[in-house]
């Protein structure tokens, strides 16, 4: 009896022993023979098994069934290689593999602590809503990727679009109601942050880096393709937001800094299905700051949830939402005379003490948006796809807003502060549909787009009058000047007499567009674009009255070109376009006869440059010159009698853009761009004709970073990072009634130095270390932030 049950006892043990998963089997990647694969993901394709590189190279994974695999190798999610393997009971490691074989893949890549020209991002498929690489692309744009975020330690996207060049922040109100956003400069317009992965989606506040993969800048005119709503004549900017891994990791980040600056961060993602068909990515984030003014704060809280399911290797899903609240005091902000001659030609001629609000930290906005978008891709055969878009974007405002307006007679001293309750909300809807296709018809190689889209954009107000507060002199604070409060603000509003603003507007744009880029020869290529656009606009409605006023529809044509030559084949082209943009114009209300119908606005930009990439992408260049001009402005006619606005106005903006991205040696990498433009009023009313306009900036934008990583391996990944931004002189406002108020040139000087290894990340940054004064505001001033520095502290798994 013993002796069976000690058999049966050994057979099962056998059987035991030859069907458990092996304990550990461990490996080595290298790049080639000398470079380890350091920090790569490892796995086995159709499981669950993954696993991460360190810094020698070597990985393990646990408890794998004995059997035939596949182990992918992919570094910052570029895959380098693949290799069948095979497990079993006695294996334990692996013997090394190497991917020499695939080592093209790596430009880009982070090896070793090291990335070939880490900046350099250019390949984009929204630019030209088709894969188009940049060096095929007859147009320029900029991007700024998560890398160069990073360094930076970007807590706002103004800082960020400082390494773009040519692009300056203008103005800014986070938080009022309709127009509560930052605007930049672009090729002498202004512009603000409107779209987020090609679709629009305003905000009254900000917008969180938190979600942000890169910013995309494409420059000049670009209604062809994403219509007139949600561009500006000088370009556009679109965020392209993180997207889910089929991978587990992420990151906890806690940043602190000068003015109570408190940010904590947290980025998850990986798959949620064993078949890795449905993935995951969450991103948040905190964030609290004064301001260096008396009276100043912010305060946000965001989330962005994401989803990609794939169906089959044909149909795919994905919906992302991004959710932002926030609430702050508004940006103290000193309106100049807009009916004298100014006594003060520079902010520094008033006098001011900048570092006073004129508030109080009770007087805040709420400013709440969201943003939900969903994609469904689908591949209809080898040579065409299918996109559809849909996107609802719903932001508001509620709160206390205050006004300062210089007032007086005989000098600029006093300071009109005005009070006004704002519940304003804000929707839009977006509908795309993209087919893209590719086929050749003799020699000739097409990829084209078609595309329809629709655009509801809806917005109500019930705010309450703006009411004069009280009058102060600002160049006698010592005396003190009456308190303000929320409280006392509402008395104020309460004893007004005058009507609320109550009023609704919405609006339906219907566009169809299609573009073509054509391959004439492996070095030649042309794009031909054609858009039309209607506007049909309901007018705005007065809630109180019941009153429709300025309905309207209008219809525009788009029309696009572009030739790009190779004169050496991926490395230097030669390139020019015509764009083309368009702005619907309301009709006139003011003339004797009564409404009089407009006609849109329209940009014509030409525009003609050269770019290289050389040294194997670590020498990239663009030059380029554009001269934009716009028809169509409304303008008052010059005459005694009734004012009688009249279509004819002209301006025109043209200039010289220059970028360089570049890697000159292992470690170092080099960012910078220089911008000249010149912007002029050619025709428009008398008092600001042959000026240039307030809205174009400044003429002159400089600006550079400097990135090295020591390469000693005792000190891997110790970096370094300089930079400069020199912001040439700035007219604020420029008309015969009052003269020229300008802001002086600047120069910003910011530093940084990090210490990243696999698992963490450390970084210090100091910004504005001359502690620059200066100024931003379109016939407003504006002050900015001084001397100021962030520490981060980054853990990863």
């Amino acid at each position: 009896m013993k002796r069976s049950i000690l058999f049966i006892v050994s057979i099962l043990l056998f059987f035991t022993a030859f069907g458990q998963k092996a304990d550990r089997i461990s490996g080595k990647i290298m790049v080639d023979q000398s470079v380890v694969a350091k920090d790569a993901i490892v796995r086995l394709l159709n499981t669950s098994y993954q696993g991460r590189t360190n810094a020698a190279g070597e990985f393990y994974l646990d408890h794998v069934p004995p059997g035939d695999y596949i182990l992918q190798v992919s570094l910052n999610d570029i895959e380098l290689l693949r290799e069948n393997i095979h497990v079993d009971n006695q294996t334990t490691v692996l013997p090394t593999i190497y991917g020499t074989k695939n080592n093209y893949y790596l430009d880009g890549v982070t090896v070793y602590g090291y990335r070939r020209n880490k900046f350099l991002e250019r390949d984009s498929s929204k630019v030209a809503k088709v894969q188009l690489g940049y060096m095929e692309n007859p147009q320029s744009y900029s991007n700024v990727n998560k890398e160069l975020m990073k360094e930076q330690l970007t807590t706002d996207l103004s800082e960020a679009v400082k390494n773009v060049v040519g692009m300056v922040k203008v103005q800014g109100s986070p938080g009022r109601g309709s127009d509560g956003a930052i605007y930049y400069n672009l090729r002498g317009f202004p512009t603000k942050i409107g779209l987020v992965d090609g679709l629009p989606a305003n905000t009254n506040g900000e917008i969180d880096p938190a979600d942000v993969e890169r910013i995309e800048v494409i420059k000049g005119p670009s209604g062809t393709l994403y219509g007139g709503a949600a561009t500006s004549f000088g370009g556009l900017v679109n965020l392209v937001t993180k997207k889910p891994k089929d991978y587990y990791g992420g990151q906890v980040s806690y940043l602190f800094g000068s003015y109570n600056l408190n940010r904590l961060t947290a980025d998850v993602f990986g798959p949620i299905t064993s078949n890795r068909k449905t993935l995951f990515r969450l991103n948040t984030a905190y964030q609290y700051q004064n301001g260096f003014r008396d009276s100043e704060f912010r305060k946000s809280f965001f989330v962005a949830p994401t989803f990609n399911y794939e169906v089959n290797d044909r149909l795919t899903f994905n919906l992302g939402a991004q959710i932002y609240n926030y609430e702050g005091t508004n940006t103290p902000i000193i309106f100049l005379t807009r009916t004298r001659q100014f006594f003060a030609k520079r902010p520094q001629d008033l006098g001011f003490d900048w570092n006073r609000s004129y508030s109080n930290n009770d007087i805040t906005l709420k400013a709440p948006s969201i943003n939900i978008k969903g994609e469904v891709n689908y591949k209809i055969s080898d040579n065409w796809t299918s996109q559809t878009l849909i996107s609802r974007n719903f932001r508001k405002t509620e709160g206390m807003y205050q006004y300062q307006f210089i007032r007086g007679k005989e000098s600029d001293a006093l300071l009109e502060r005005n009070v006004q309750w704002q519940n304003t909300e804000g929707s839009s809807t977006s509908i795309q549909q993209n087919f893209n296709g590719s086929f050749q018809i003799g020699n000739v190689k097409n990829k084209i787009l078609i595309g329809v889209d629709y655009l509801n954009q809806t917005l109500r107000n019930n705010n309450s009058p703006i009411v004069v507060f009280d009058t102060i002199n600002a160049l006698d604070l010592e005396k003190g000047y009456l308190p303000i409060s929320n409280q006392l603000a509402s008395q104020k509003i309460q004893l007004s007499t005058r009507p609320l603003q109550r009023n609704y507007s919405s609006s339906n744009i219907y566009g169809a567009y299609i573009s073509d880029v054509l391959s004439l020869t492996d070095r030649l290529t042309t794009i031909l674009s054609l858009r039309v656009d209607h506007y049909n606009s309901r007018g705005q409605l007065n809630l109180s009255t019941n009153i429709r006023e300025a309905n309207f529809k209008q219809t525009a044509l788009s029309p696009k070109f572009g030739v790009v030559y190779q004169v050496l084949k991926d490395k230097l082209s030669a390139y020019g376009n015509y764009m083309n943009s368009f702005s619907y114009v309301p009709p006139a209300l003011e003339n004797p006869e009564g409404q009089r119908e407009m006609k849109p606005q329209l940009a014509n930009q030409w525009e003609a440059g050269i770019k290289t990439n050389f040294w194997n992408n670590r020498f990239n260049f663009t030059a380029s010159y554009y001269d934009i001009v716009v028809n169509n402005m409304t303008r008052l006619a010059a005459n005694d009698g009734p004012k009688i606005t009249i279509q004819d106005g002209e301006q025109r903006s043209k200039g010289v853009e220059l970028e360089l991205i570049t890697n000159p040696i292992k470690g170092l990498n080099i960012l910078t761009g220089y911008t000249y433009n010149d912007s002029r009023f050619q025709r428009a009313d008398s008092t600001v004709e042959g000026r240039r306009p307030a809205s174009a900036g400044p003429a002159q934008v400089f600006n550079s970073w400097i990135s090295y990583v020591l390469q000693t391996p005792k000190l891997q990944g110790l970096g370094f990072g300089f930079g400069v931004n020199h912001v040439g002189k700035q007219v604020s406002a420029d008309n015969s009634i009052t003269g020229k108020f300008t802001f002086p040139a600047y120069t910003l000087i910011n530093a940084s130095i990090s210490l990243e290894r696999d698992f963490y990340r450390f970084g210090v940054k100091m910004n504005n270390i001359s502690n620059a004064h200066y100024f931003s505001g379109q016939g407003v001033v504006v002050a900015q932030m001084p001397r100021n520095f962030a520490a981060e502290l980054s853990l990863k798994f």
